[in-house]
């Protein structure tokens, strides 16, 4: 643990005395439904700054350090998640169970409002939400299956997306992870509609690119994955067979945060009597658990598929 601590703290310069600030202050942690089913709790810490994920001890952040280091380093924009250090706990009791649990950065720590979150894995079997779309909200994480948009990039910002996911996927190939997410937080600029108990909804316009290029200051606190201004189109799907839905030319303006989260499970046994079971039953490319080389191939295709270069006329 202490060698986890002191790797991280120089990889990411954030001393544990400031997240324990923000961990035991007066002010609760407040606990979030896990996207997944890993079985892990999320909690967040009140200033929005932290993510707290309790983990078993089989997810490999240690095994795993010396690479994780490197590639961090060696890649300033990388989209992996930012690991600040590693703990446990044992609770008070009989059994004085340990419960271990990782800090990171919280993705989604913003001034603006995240109004869609989407998980997604490029997998298809069970990948949408179980929740009716009467309750859906900004708190609700979607799926693969539930994304209704085709995100598109200014072309530059398009290319270094491309180039660092390459990289990224690469890294996590190397190190036999899979199951990993990218999670895609959205921010719909403009009026949105709240009617009662029904979920916030963007109202959708056709593009005006002038007005969303007439600030320049809008641009100075871009980074790849944090506050990336961009437009998303509607998309519908008109078969259940339809990775991505049909392009309808209708537009929002939003702002986007993004990164690879749940890089902590390798291809084990478990995982792997987990994919020869379900091809018994499946299609054995819709299913999540597949080896790293699988993974990393249908996890791209995917996301080049949600993720375009923005083509507007001159």
């Amino acid at each position: 643990s202490e060698l986890i601590h002191r790797t991280l703290r120089k990889l990411f310069k954030v001393d544990p005395a400031d997240y324990m600030l923000s961990l035991c202050g007066d002010d609760a942690l407040r606990e979030l439904s896990s996207p997944g089913k890993s079985g892990s709790f999320f909690y967040l810490t009140n200033d929005d700054r932290y993510m707290i994920k309790t983990m078993k001890k089989s997810e490999m952040l240690l095994k795993m350090l010396h690479a994780y280091y490197n590639h961090v380093r060696a890649f300033e924009n990388t989209l992996v998640a930012k690991f600040f250090g590693l703990h446990c706990v044992k609770l008070a009791g009989a059994n004085q169970k340990k419960v271990r649990f990782v800090i990171m950065g919280n993705l989604f720590c913003s001034d603006h409002t995240i109004h869609r979150r989407f998980d997604l894995k490029g997998s298809s079997l069970g990948r949408t939400t179980d929740k009716p779309q009467a309750e859906i909200d900004e708190y609700t994480t979607l799926k693969d299956l539930d994304l209704n948009f085709i995100f598109r990039l200014q072309k530059q910002w398009f290319e270094e997306f491309r180039r660092q996911v390459d990289k990224d996927c690469e890294f996590l190939e190397q190190e036999k992870i899979m199951d990993y997410s990218l999670l895609v937080g959205v921010h719909f600029r403009g009026a949105i509609d709240i009617d009662g108990d029904k979920p916030a909804t963007p109202r959708v316009s056709r593009w005006d690119r002038n007005h969303f290029l007439s600030d320049p200051n809008r641009w100075c606190k871009i980074k790849l994955g944090a506050n990336m201004l961009s437009r998303a189109e509607l998309t519908v799907r008109k078969n259940d067979s339809d990775v991505i839905g049909e392009p309808t030319g209708e537009y929002c303006d939003v702002i986007l945060y993004f990164g690879i989260i749940d890089i902590l499970q390798d291809y084990d046994i478990g995982k792997k009597i987990e994919h020869a079971y379900k091809s018994f039953q499946y299609d054995s490319t819709s299913i999540s658990a597949v080896d790293p080389r699988q993974y990393s191939r249908r996890f791209k295709d995917f996301i080049y598929k949600a993720f375009q270069e923005d083509r507007v006329d001159s």
